[in-house]
Formats: C-alpha cells, structure tokens, sequence
C-alpha cells in the first residue's frame, strides 16, 4: 500500500458516497457506493481476498471518493460514473442480448414498427419478444388484421396495401383521428393479452358470413382465425394472469456472480437474460448495480412488476426502479425468484470450468508475461506492424489487447506519410510517434506493453521514439519469427535480449495471438488498399469516370475483378448512366485491356 492510499484511508469519512479506484496511470478501474465510506473502502486493503478482488486491489494506486446525502443518491451517482468512465472491473452490459419490442409510434397517422430502442415518448412498446421471429411474425399478423399505415413516410399516392384492404391511405384521403383510436385501442388490447377475444369476434364473424352465403369473406375470417392460432399460441405458456413482470434471482460463488433474469409479458414466460461476471462487493450491492445498468444503459423496458430476492435492500430497490418492486415473502410469486435463483446456480456451475480456463488464457497469461519480462502485468498491450508489396501501398496498423483479449475498439489503421515506400524503420518510426503523441495529446490510456512485430532494429526505433523524444517510460518488447513465419522469440531489454518463455506457456500463447491479430489486421488493410488503387487506375481515361464515379465503383463492385464482369444491369444497379456503363464494358472489352494483369 502506498503513501497516498494509507493517507486518504485515514481521513475517510463515515459518510455514504461512491469511490473512484485508479491504476498507475490514472485511469478509473473501479466504481462503486458505500453506505459508510470509512468501511467499505478501507475492506478494499485489509484481511484476505478471493484471487478476483486480489488482482483488482493489486492495480489501484490511487483513490477518490465523493460524499452524498444518503445511500440512494450514492447509488444514482455510482451508476452515473460507470457510464461515464466505463471502468473495466465493473459490471459490462455491453455484449448482453438486446430483445425486439413491437413500438405503435406517437404520430398524426401511426404505425406498428420493430425495434430494439426504447424511448417510451416516442410510442406505446409491447414485449420483449423471444426472438425477432416471434416480433415479425405477430407484427406480420397484426399488418393483416388492421388497416394501419405501413408505409415509413406518407406517399403522394395510394400504395397496394390500400387496394388490398390492409391501409386506410391517409396519403389519399382524410382519415378521422377516431378510426385511428379505436384501431390503436384493439391492437394494445390484442398485444396485452387479448387476442383470444379478438379471435371469439372473428369466428362470429366467419360464421354470420357463411351464414350469409359470403364463403369468400368467411375463408378470409377462418385464416385470420388460423394465423392468431399459429403466431400467438405457440409462442407463450399459458398463466393465471396477464401481469408483466420480470423475476430476478441470483447465485453467487468463487467470486463471480450469475445473475438470472425471468421475463413474463401478459403473465407468460416468454425469456429469460443469463449475466456471469467477477463480483467484489456483496451480492446484494452488485445485484443494485445491476438492476441500475439493466434498465438504464442495456435499456431494458421496466415492466408493472419487478420481483426481487428477500436480502436486496428494498427502500433502495424501490428508489431506484420506477415501477411496483416486490419481494414475495410466500406462495407462487417466490417460488419463481427461487427458480430464478436456482437456473443462476446451474449456469453457474456449468460455465465455471470454461471462465476459469479464459481468465488461464487471458488474465492469467498477462501475469505470467509480467513474471517472465520482471516488469508490472501487462493488461493493455498494444502491437504495431508494417504491410506492403514491394513497396506498393505500404501501410501500418496497430492493435490493442486488454485483459489478455482483442480490444477492437482500439484498433488503428495507419497510411505512411513521411516514410519511403520501402523504409520499414521510416514507416516505425512515423506510426509510433503519431499514436503516442496523440495518446499525450488526447490524455488517452497508456499501454502497459508495446509490441513490436519485428526485431533488434524496429524495437530501438520504437524506443527512440518513445522514450527520447516522448519523454515516455514504456517497456518495448520486439517478437522475431522462424523461417515458418511463425513466433519464434521474445526480444526485451537495452540492448534486447530473449526472454526465456516455454512455447508451450500460455504467455507465448498469449504473444501469438497478439502476433497474428496484427498481422491479419495490417495485411488486410494493405489489401484493401491494394484492390482500391488497382481498381482506381484501371478505370482512368474512360469519359465519364471521374473521382466520385471511381468512388462509387470501388464502393459497389470491391474488386477488379467484380467489375469486369459486370452487367449492364449491375452497372445500373451502382449508379452509372446508361453511356458510361456501355463504355465501362467496351473499354474491358478491348483485346489489349484483356491482357493487363489484374492486383486484387
């Protein structure tokens, strides 16, 4: 524990607030609330931990903290700041599944869409829906069954679904603002459940028509019949009401958490949510995170009910959630946070060996580099390489890898500027000085570690840029490959030496991936590169292909080679007038174009 932790522990306040955990750069790693300062952040440095909280308190050099009036205010401003500073050891929302809602929009004449955003000012929402499936095919039956407006804006003419019955064309025509309430009345009716009503009224119908002698219409009232039957009852269980809710339940184990979540739309079952993350604080505190971030940053829609294990804080849950929040003490409603809890426990237990064997390959692997290098974990590595053809579009990217995975988010692409078309030093030496200056510049995350796929010589440009003219203190390592082209050796030091390493660890794991990723991305960039001027300068000196045009068949056709065999109707498809696309397809024509070898 250093100096400045020690100090600020001993003037911690006995007050709720949150606290803002920092690594040796600066950069927040940890969020969270306490209902007393003084303790909770104080646990963080004292007794024994699990090897999660252990690798957590191990990065934090410093810490901030602001004090609020109550433990709920703590809690608002703790999700506040994990949306703004998006803390790597917090709860991570983003790969999670975003469902389908069918939305009737707020407008003069409205229509039913599909989507996965939600902003309740903007329309009325049903759902989630299992699967967009289940979305289409109700949306699809719902088209069928009201003559509401279909079309994304209104057009100046009548469109087919007028002609077929299924639009009351206020492109057209007035349409009185009662048709469209009593038909938006219907639908929220059929989507809340019942549809089973709306069915009773069409098999009244089909009867008086056939009755009637009418067997056309009454054919058309027994397949809408047919459609409700197949769209509607397949997709739910049956319930004892029509109560949307969502059941939470929650396991907890080695240090990681499973949270499960019950969706039940119109008293059905229809979806359950399986998050698994590392857990630091009490289950309790990270299931209240959680809620916050589940129905705000993963914009889930609250539904009328939100039941809740008995040892969550209910004053708290109840502040933070705008709807009816529940924590069943008997009969059928706790039977089903139980079940909830009981599925968390089983997915637990089922992914436990695969996220143990991930954090061996990941977190593990960081460690074991740190070890083997005697420098601090290398968490955030970042990897540069160079790409060309004989010095034909040469080209730079760099990589990032965090927690010992592929953080595309950083990925950069680099076309040389100052450096010759055959310096591979020129182009280093560019590329690293015009990332890390914009790092400085930006006040951007520093890596632990830069890779540089190359050796001896790329790592001294690399370290002169860095630490001469940066003024940065960065370890550099260079990776050297055999004559397979596969990683051979791991370069460190000044001057550089090889870093003993088991080809069979997973830290020289760890350093091929590293090494093909940035490759792959850096020869995929030349190629595309490549394949753009290719295509670009067998197009000059045709009339009619200027700049915008070459633009906009790179755009469609990708490849030389597309091009050339392109139709009339295909040129039409991407824009071009009916003469240039007949000289497009004369100039490939001619005998000696035909000989030109094609780059792609």
């Amino acid at each position: 524990m250093n100096e400045i932790i020690e100090h600020k522990l001993s003037i911690l306040p006995e007050l709720p607030g949150c606290y803002l955990m920092k690594d040796r750069q600066g950069t927040v790693i940890y969020v969270g609330k306490a209902k007393v300062l003084k303790n909770r952040v104080r646990s963080y440095f004292t007794g024994s931990h699990d090897g999660k909280t252990q690798r957590l308190v191990g990065e934090i050099e410093d810490f901030e903290y602001i004090v609020t009036n109550s433990e709920i205010e703590a809690l608002i401003l703790e999700l506040n700041m994990i949306k703004k500073y998006d803390p790597k050891y917090n709860i991570m929302l983003k790969d999670d599944k975003t469902y389908p809602y069918l939305k009737i929009t707020n407008e003069r004449h409205p229509k039913l869409i599909i989507t996965r955003k939600v902003n309740k000012k903007s329309g009325k929402y049903f759902g989630p829906y299992p699967n967009a499936t289940a979305a289409h095919e109700t949306k699809k039956l719902l088209d069928r069954l009201y003559p509401y407006r279909k079309c994304q804006s209104i057009p100046t003419r009548a469109c087919l679904y007028y002609h077929i019955g299924q639009c009351l064309a206020p492109c057209i025509k007035e349409v009185p603002a009662e048709a469209y309430t009593e038909m938006i009345t219907d639908i929220t009716r059929f989507l809340n459940g019942g549809y089973k009503e709306v069915k009773k009224e069409l098999q009244q119908k089909m009867n008086k028509a056939a009755e009637e002698l009418e067997f056309e219409r009454a054919k058309e009232y027994r397949d809408q019949i047919t459609n409700i039957e197949t769209v509607m009852e397949k997709q739910n269980m049956n319930a004892n009401d029509f109560t949307d809710r969502d059941i939470f339940g929650y396991a907890v184990d080695k240090g990681w958490m499973c949270v499960q979540v019950f969706f039940v739309r119109q008293g059905k079952m229809i979806e359950r949510d399986v998050s698994i993350f590392p857990a630091y604080r009490d289950p309790e505190d990270e299931l209240l995170t959680y809620l916050g971030r589940f129905y705000g940053e993963a914009q889930h829609l609250l539904p009328k009910e939100v039941l809740l294990p008995e040892t969550v804080d209910f004053a708290l849950a109840d502040q933070l959630l705008d709807t009816t929040v529940l924590i069943p003490q008997r009969g059928k409603k706790k039977e089903l946070v139980k079940l909830a809890a009981k599925n968390a426990s089983i997915a637990l237990n089922a992914k436990f060996q695969i996220i143990e064997r991930q954090e061996e390959r990941t977190i593990g692997a960081c460690e074991e580099l740190g070890e083997a290098m005697n420098i601090s974990t290398p968490l955030r590595i970042e990897a540069f390489d160079n790409s060309h053809t004989h010095g034909v579009e040469p080209v730079s990217a760099m990589i990032s890898f965090v927690d010992g995975r592929p953080n595309r988010k950083d990925y950069r692409k680099y076309k040389t500027k100052t450096a010759a078309a055959h310096d591979d030093y020129g182009a280093m030496r560019e590329v690293v000085r015009r990332r890390y200056a914009r790092v400085l510049k930006e006040e951007l995350p520093l890596p632990d570690l830069i890779v540089i796929d190359g050796g001896k010589g790329q790592m001294e440009i690399a370290r002169e840029v860095i630490e001469d003219e940066l003024g940065l203190s960065i370890p550099i390592a260079g990776l050297a490959k055999d004559d397979k082209h596969n990683t051979a050796q791991l370069l460190y030091g000044h001057p550089p030496e090889i870093v003993p390493l088991k080809k069979t660890s997973e830290a020289f794991y760890l350093l091929q991936r590293v090494q093909d990723e940035v490759h792959r991305f850096a020869i995929t960039f030349h190629r595309q590169r490549r394949g753009a001027s290719s295509l670009t300068s067998s197009l000059d000196g045709i009339d009619g292909i200027g700049p915008k045009r070459k633009q906009q068949l790179l755009k469609h056709f990708k490849t030389v080679k597309a091009l050339r065999e392109a139709t009339p109707e295909q040129l039409k498809e991407s824009g071009m007038p009916k003469k240039v696309a007949d000289d497009l397809i004369a100039h490939f024509q001619k005998p000696e174009d035909s000989q030109k070898p094609l780059t792609e």
